[in-house]
């Protein structure tokens, strides 16, 4: 006798099948965002969902979900027409913050409930007081939303500006920066921005007021930044060095250093460069002594602070030799030590040479002021 298994078990499993999928689609979801009166998300609180209209707050909910800190909430209930009562983190368990009925929920769909409470039937339960203070709410999250959005489109253009000028494109840079600073002439960075600009199109006179400016907002501000201060300062001292105005110039890579101390040694650097430019032989070596005090391991003050001591040596009537200033030599070996191969290590080796003295002399730097 024969038996037909086959059939039977084909009908088993394609049963089975359908009633999976009739399983998959017994429920369906909802989400929604929650926003106050004046239309910004709430954060936390739950979502309560009741089956029908509660006659009471206080009644247990078919189903919870919690609002996250961006107002939104979700999850998977069964199919039905639900009340959706919102209570805030703060609101007693008796009360509903708000309350949103006829709500329905098909099988396998998705459903959009947002809570909304800008809607006109929401804000009719409110006082006229109540009210005004929704109104100006609107009106200074739209001012915020405005200031974010200048915000962004500033920021935008800083770093092209900044591009530019690392492109050499100060004209691009300076006319960009003129535009933004009189859009909003409170913020310091525009202003530094621009006078760097204006500094590499050689407007001392007019890169010196940009930078003051920007120097000036900066200073006033809650919290000043100290690397925008020392920024300023540094443009500032060479804008002042390029005019030829030596002490607003020695005034600027101070106020650098004591605003930003972790740039000193930059600063004061840029200062002997700009000091070495105008002739100034004793503001050379000062400025590359502090440079050196600031961190002895850069090779360029060291080099200046020799070039410029040298332009004070004399010949001995006796001799004939050069009698160079102490400690020009020392510095000249140092920058050797430290740049054998060095853009100036061939005139420093010259020098040296000129002054009979060997490559092995020890230097020490000078403590740090």
């Amino acid at each position: 006798m024969r038996t037909h298994f086959g059939p039977r078990l084909a009908l088993a499993v394609l049963l089975s099948t359908s009633l999976w999928v009739t399983a998959q689609t017994t429920t369906g979801k909802i989400h929604g965002l929650v926003s106050d009166p004046a239309g910004a998300p709430l954060s936390g609180g739950t979502m309560s969902l009741f089956e029908g209209i509660p006659s009471s707050p206080t009644e247990t909910p078919k189903y919870t979900f919690a609002v996250d800190a961006n107002g939104k909430y979700q999850g998977e209930v069964a199919p039905g027409t639900y009340t959706l009562i919102y209570r805030a983190p703060n609101t007693p368990k008796d009360k509903a913050a708000d309350q949103i009925d006829n709500i329905k929920v098909t099988a396998g769909a998705d459903t959009e409930a947002n809570d909304d409470m800008s809607r006109a039937d929401y804000l009719n339960k409110l006082t006229p007081e109540e009210r005004k203070a929704i109104e100006e709410a609107k009106a200074k999250n739209a001012s915020i939303l405005k200031e974010n959005a200048t915000i962004k489109n500033l920021n935008a253009d800083l770093a092209k500006a900044r591009a530019d000028r690392g492109s050499k494109d100060f004209a691009d840079a300076a006319a960009l920066m003129q535009k933004d600073a009189a859009i909003k002439p409170d913020e310091p960075l525009l202003w530094v921005e621009l006078g760097e600009a204006q500094l590499g199109l050689k407007q001392y006179g007019d890169a010196e007021t940009s930078l003051q400016k920007g120097i000036t907002l900066e200073t006033a501000s809650k919290k000043p930044n100290p690397e925008v201060l020392g920024a300023a300062g540094n443009a500032l001292g060479e804008a002042y060095g390029s005019d030829a105005k030596i002490p607003d110039s020695q005034a600027a890579y101070d106020a650098a250093a004591k605003a930003n101390p972790s740039g000193s040694a930059m600063y004061y650097s840029n200062e002997a460069i700009v000091m070495d430019r105008n002739n100034q032989i004793d503001a050379t070596v000062a400025a590359a002594d502090k440079a050196i005090a600031a961190d002895p391991t850069k090779p360029i003050p060291y080099y200046l602070k020799g070039k410029a001591l040298v332009n004070k040596a004399t010949i001995d009537p006796k001799t004939q030799k050069i009698l160079a200033p102490p400690g020009t030599a020392e510095a000249y070996q140092k920058y050797l030590d430290l740049a054998p191969t060095g853009p100036f290590a061939n005139d420093a080796k010259q020098v040296l040479a000129e002054l009979s003295q060997t490559q092995s002399t020890s230097y020490k730097a000078s403590k740090k002021h």
